[in-house]
This record gives C-alpha cells, sequence and structure tokens, in this order.
C-alpha cells in the first residue's frame, strides 16, 4: 500500500510516522527545505520538496492508494489544489483536522490578517504577530515601528520582513514551539499591546499565546479558521490500518 501525505503540520509527521510503522509506503510533500529537515527525522519515508500546483501534485499522486491532506488548518489553496489532484487521479483523499482551540473572553476575533490588519489600524502600541511570513504583507499599511513579526529563522521569512521594511531589531526569528513564560518575555521585551495569532490549536501553541496575553493585560487578537469538513488523527488511523487489512 502507498500513501501520499501533504504534509506542513505537526500531525502530518506523526501521521506518517504511525503509516511507516504500519508498513504502509509512505510519500511526504512539504513545501520548503525546512519542512524537509523537519520531515526527515521521522525514518521509514520518502520526502518530496517543493511547491506544487494541482498538476504536479496529480503527478505525485501516480500509483498511490490513498492520499491525506495535512496541511495547516489556514492553507486554504493549498487544500483545494490537493483535492482537485485526487479527483485527476481518482485517489481517495481525506483531510487531516486539528481540533480547534477554546476562544478566551474577550478576544476579538477577524476572518482574515486583512481584517487583523484594519482593525489595528485605529489601536495603540506595539503589536506581536505570530501569523508567519506569508500573512505579513496584510500588515502594509501599519506604522513599521509598531510590527514585531515572529517568523522562521530561514531566509524566505526574513525577506518577507525585509519587503515590509520592518526594522531589523523589530524581526524575531525563532523556531517553535514557544511556551508560556517566553511568550510573556517577550510581550514585556518589546512593550507588546497586542499579540496576533491563527487558531493554531495545541500544536500551534495556541494556549501558551491565549494565557500570556491574558496573563500580561494585552489585546489578543485571533484570525478564525476557514470552516471546513474531514477527520481526526484517530480516524485518519483508521482509514489506514482498514485499507492493510484489506490488501
Amino acid at each position: 500500500m502507498r500513501v501520499v501525505i501533504f504534509s506542513g503540520t505537526t500531525e502530518g509527521r506523526q501521521l506518517s510516522a504511525q503509516t511507516a510503522a504500519m508498513g504502509i509506503q509512505t510519500v511526504v510533500c512539504v513545501a520548503t527545505e525546512y519542512g524537509r529537515s523537519i520531515q526527515q527525522q521521522v525514518p521509514g519515508t520518502e520526502v518530496l520538496t517543493g511547491r506544487m500546483d494541482a498538476g504536479q501534485m496529480a503527478e505525485a499522486l501516480k500509483e498511490a492508494d490513498l492520499c491525506i491532506d495535512a496541511t495547516h488548518p489556514y492553507a486554504k489553496e493549498v487544500s483545494k489544489n490537493i483535492r482537485t489532484a485526487a479527483d485527476l487521479t481518482d485517489v481517495p483523499c481525506h483531510r487531516l483536522l486539528r481540533r480547534e482551540s477554546p476562544l478566551p473572553d474577550g478576544c476579538v476575533t477577524v476572518d482574515s490578517a486583512q481584517q487583523a490588519a484594519a482593525f489595528l489600524k485605529n489601536t495603540q502600541g506595539n503589536i506581536l504577530l505570530t501569523t508567519g511570513a506569508k500573512e505579513l504583507a496584510a500588515f502594509k499599511d501599519i506604522e513599521r515601528g509598531r510590527l514585531y513579526p515572529r517568523v522562521l529563522p530561514v531566509a524566505e521569512s526574513i525577506a518577507a520582513c525585509e519587503d515590509l521594511q520592518i526594522p531589523r531589531e523589530n524581526i524575531i526569528a525563532m523556531q517553535g514551539p514557544f511556551g508560556y513564560e517566553l511568550n510573556c518575555a517577550l510581550i514585556h521585551q518589546f512593550s507588546i499591546r497586542w499579540l496576533v495569532t491563527k487558531d493554531g490549536g495545541e500544536a500551534g501553541g495556541f494556549e501558551e499565546k491565549a494565557g500570556a496575553a491574558t496573563d500580561c493585560h494585552v489585546g489578543l487578537l485571533v484570525i478564525r479558521r476557514p470552516k471546513e469538513t474531514g477527520e481526526s488523527f484517530e480516524e485518519i488511523i483508521g482509514i489506514c490500518r482498514r485499507m492493510m487489512e484489506c490488501r
């Protein structure tokens, strides 16, 4: 049996470890070299690296028995392309859902980074952006000195900060996971008044960010997840087991 996992999340790596241990030929597709370096720590998996369109995804799905979309909850366009590729190749496709987080009382919720930026234009104080380098351009109309983006320590992320002319002293280039204490320390160090985050769930450290914002008395702005359907981690594992038993 051959499974192709389009990954980019902790759950994707955990799933690939499980399928490989079950004896399933496991191919994992990741978008970046950073993703590849993390995925290569999982033994027994083949890793394909690079951003793919639907046609390239369909090529990767040739001879596959199962396709699993384990990309980030906010990667809407990528998920759409995966579904198209699976339809083109007649490969069963399942979406691995990350559990949503309960939102704390008093937080501000919006549907996009653009809406977050529009809200923040009418506020005062420094902003800790934990939404990733891809979303930075949405905040182009906010005074650069207010923005403190926390991004991965890779060239692509630093370049995104430089393109937006973020002051170098404001760039927080670090690799997670980030605990509650570190979030609090960053809030105090940079006199943060607003923390902006997506609902990345437990794997994305949402609880640690929300807790730090609450206890440090700063505003929490949450970009809500797109609505989607799929299966839990446990349900996906069950699907893989049943398919193995039928072979």
